[in-house]
């Protein structure tokens, strides 16, 4: 049976029911990417899903960000002007370790990275701070996986380190021509319906591909396929999702097992 791996965005919310029903979406999920201060998330809430993951036998992965709460990590820091090569790289060490301590005291390993937002969208096109995430990871333990775009500077990047590079999907949000997430500023960028979302994962695994926001169809290539905690309606996209998956004949499973 094939495999795929299904994560979700996760320890994002700011209260405690947004918590509870983002730990209900781990039930579902082979892996978690666990928000770890840089655009949401702190100490507590990092252990809250640290611990969900473990009672449901989910993998967690570390989801870094800009150094940016008031915008939710999605605002561009550009390197050299906005914020310093060594300021990044030492805030996104400190997320990151920050999750793998908690992890380690709830007898839990960090097994991925995933940048959020802004940080991942960059990563996709910009060399430098490609280069700057991954040997920021690799420092901290080159076993880690690293986790982002097919066809990616990252993917370079990691490659480079000769660490392990996932590529990722996404069911719920809008892809451009070019075969990269299209921008939040535009009207229909996530998909907002449980039909529309259940249609793009079909097509990914049915024909590995995504039809784009011009109706091209674009071949998409992936080992991870991706929702989002806090989208409205998430919870049940991710029952239906599994649901769905599973009905194809794939099996769920975390990439680390494969």
């Amino acid at each position: 049976m094939d495999m795929i791996d299904l994560n979700a965005d996760l320890g994002e919310a700011d209260n405690t029911e947004g918590l509870e029903r983002e730990a209900r979406i781990i039930s579902y999920v082979s892996s978690a990417n666990i928000a770890c201060g840089g655009h949401a998330g702190d100490a507590a809430s990092m252990r809250y899903m640290v611990k969900a993951a473990r009672k449901h036998n989910t993998v967690i992965g570390a989801h870094p960000a800009y150094p940016d709460r008031d915008n939710f990590g999605r605002h561009s820091l550009k390197l050299g002007s906005d914020i310093s090569a060594h300021d990044l790289s030492q805030s996104l060490s400190e997320q990151i370790v920050q999750l793998c301590e908690i992890a380690a005291e709830e007898n839990m390993v960090v097994s991925y990275v995933k940048p959020h937002g802004a940080l991942y969208n960059d990563a996709v096109f910009d060399g430098a701070l490609s280069d700057l995430i991954a040997k920021t990871v690799y420092n901290i333990d080159p076993e880690l996986s690293l986790m982002g775009a097919p066809n990616s500077e990252m993917k370079r990047a990691a490659r480079e380190l000769g660490m392990r590079f996932i590529s990722e999907g996404f069911i719920d949000r809008r892809y451009t021509d070019d075969g990269h997430l299209q921008s939040r500023t535009i009207d229909g960028a996530v998909l907002k319906t449980q039909d529309e979302r259940l249609a793009q994962l079909n097509q990914i695994l049915s024909s590995k591909s995504v039809t784009s926001a011009s109706g091209k169809s674009l071949s998409l290539h992936v080992q991870s396929l991706c929702l989002h905690g806090d989208s409205d309606g998430a919870m049940e996209t991710a029952r239906q999702v599994r649901q769905a998956i599973q009905l194809a004949g794939f099996n769920i499973r975390s990439f680390i097992y494969g």
